[in-house]
């Protein structure tokens, strides 16, 4: 702890962990912009299209095509084709008496945050009205923080909520986890964070433990990069102030380095560093996903087996779970989309179940998380564009956007919701919380119309912070 109280990252740093993470992207966004020596062209531009009266709007999509981060992008081709296929796409919006045509432009940033500033300047210099950005912080933030800088609105998703508001200058995270200070103009966003990663986690531990009389030692997995710092920082004391009545002891595995090959003294950790030298029965983590296929499959050699493992950033994708094969079974996760859902687009009236089973019946392989996320990315710009009388009005386009509020492909989305339940509520203006469902890797597939079947699916497990979207499978220990 520092001074006051406020809570330190494991280097000393002031302020949660995820904060921190957001501040240096947008600090390194901040320098690559700088260097490039581009703003006065950015500027001149931006402002010459804002008066413009042109009849087109222009969109910009940035995401991760290739490199690390790629499998956040894999249904990106499936999803676009989908948009641009909708009626208001294809046909056009009609803003006051003008109809406008809607253009498309993709980038991909390679899973690298350098590349994500120079593409969303070409995208700015060809004169964009608004960019779109998914998957991960490493790309998220310097995207949004570029836009920022040039005054062009931007919608991020799949980002922690406390990453992406400490990318802004000005922005801080209290001590309670609070957004505080100014946050950005021209940037909003839907996804979740810290809480609800523990709200959709500690009841699946609580239902274990009811079943199995497991203890409530937890053992982190948390690497010394951005996100284990941020986890480890944050985690354990969301959850004692959620979760105040279960007791847990949480054993830090260490912060060891990514891409570790030999996880033996971790694993010996958590075999005996519970309480009364105890193994821990509880696991999370927030690895790359090379790191937890190391370290899971060490684990199982050298018997360590906790009772009910939760895991955040891995095993979101089917590639995490074949490459791990049967040791996938029952390793839970959060899912911020399922095609189990009752949501539907906003856009085409179009199921969930519908929009996953025609990428399946389409040869893409399984549904993935991703896809309704993207989706709901084109769903939020045209709730947006509804809201303004000159699409090329970029000030006007992006405070419309930080009041969008609209049900579509995953779920209600309300980007300035007021609410009593803090894990409901929009923590700034702008900020619009997606509520994740407690999912398990289990054998077989489930009831998707058209779908081929396959060796592993994502079954709805816990639905504790999403009472929308139905159970279709049964929460089982990870190992008995």
């Amino acid at each position: 702890m520092s001074e006051n109280n406020i809570p330190t990252s494991p280097d000393g740093i002031p302020g949660w962990g995820g904060y921190e993470f957001g501040r240096r992207l947008g600090l390194q966004a901040a320098a690559v912009v700088a260097a490039s020596g581009a703003l006065a062209t950015l500027t001149d531009i931006s402002v010459a299209h804002a008066a413009s009266k042109s009849d087109t709007i222009k969109i910009g999509y940035v995401s991760p095509q290739t490199g690390a981060l790629a499998d956040f992008a894999g249904p990106d081709a499936f999803v676009l084709k989908e948009i641009r296929a909708s009626s208001l796409y294809a046909k056009g919006i009609t803003i006051g008496k003008t109809k406008y045509k809607i253009e498309i432009t993709e980038k991909d940033t390679q899973s690298l945050g350098n590349v994500a500033v120079q593409v969303t300047q070409e995208l700015i210099n060809s004169g964009v009205d608004l960019i779109l950005v998914s998957s991960a912080p490493e790309t998220t933030i310097p995207v949004a923080t570029t836009c920022e800088q040039y005054k062009v609105p931007c919608v991020s998703t799949v980002v922690p909520w406390e990453a992406y508001w400490g990318g802004f200058t000005g922005a801080t995270i209290s001590p309670e986890g609070a957004a505080t200070g100014t946050g950005p103009k021209y940037n909003s966003m839907f996804f979740f964070g810290v809480p609800q990663f523990a709200g959709c986690f500690v009841p699946m531990w609580e239902r274990v433990q009811a079943t199995t009389k497991c203890n409530t030692n937890v053992a982190e997995m948390f690497p010394n990069d951005a996100d284990g710092n941020a986890f480890r920082a944050a985690f354990g004391p969301t959850v004692g102030a959620m979760f105040p009545k279960g007791g847990y002891n949480f054993v830090d595995g260490g912060a060891y380095t990514d891409l570790t090959s030999d996880y033996s003294s971790m694993i010996a950790t958590f075999k005996t560093g519970g309480k009364n030298g105890a193994a821990c029965d509880l696991f999370i983590n927030c690895p790359l996903p090379p790191d937890f296929q190391s370290f899971w499959t060490q684990a199982s050699q050298q018997d360590y087996n906790p009772k009910l493992a939760t895991v955040a950033k891995v095993m979101l994708f089917p590639t995490d779970a074949y490459a791990l094969g049967d040791l996938s079974n029952n390793i839970a996760t959060d899912a911020w989309f399922t095609p189990y859902s009752p949501y539907k687009s906003s856009l085409t009236g179009q199921s969930a179940n519908a929009f996953a089973a025609a990428y399946q019946s389409a040869g893409h392989g399984q549904w993935v998380q991703s896809m309704g996320s993207t989706y709901s990315l084109f769903e939020v710009a045209i709730e947006g564009l509804r809201r303004v009388k000159n699409p090329h009005d970029r000030l006007s386009l992006a405070k419309a956007l930080q009041t969008v509020s609209y049900d579509g492909m995953c779920g209600p989305i309300n980007m300035n919701l007021k609410s009593s339940n803090p894990l409901l509520a929009s923590p700034a203006k702008g900020i619009g919380m997606v509520m994740p469902v407690g999912v398990q890797w289990k054998p077989g597939s489930s009831d998707l119309v058209g779908h081929r079947k396959y060796k592993w699916s994502q079954w709805v497990v816990d639905n504790t912070l999403n009472k929308h979207v139905p159970l279709n499978g049964t929460l089982e220990p990870t190992n008995v």
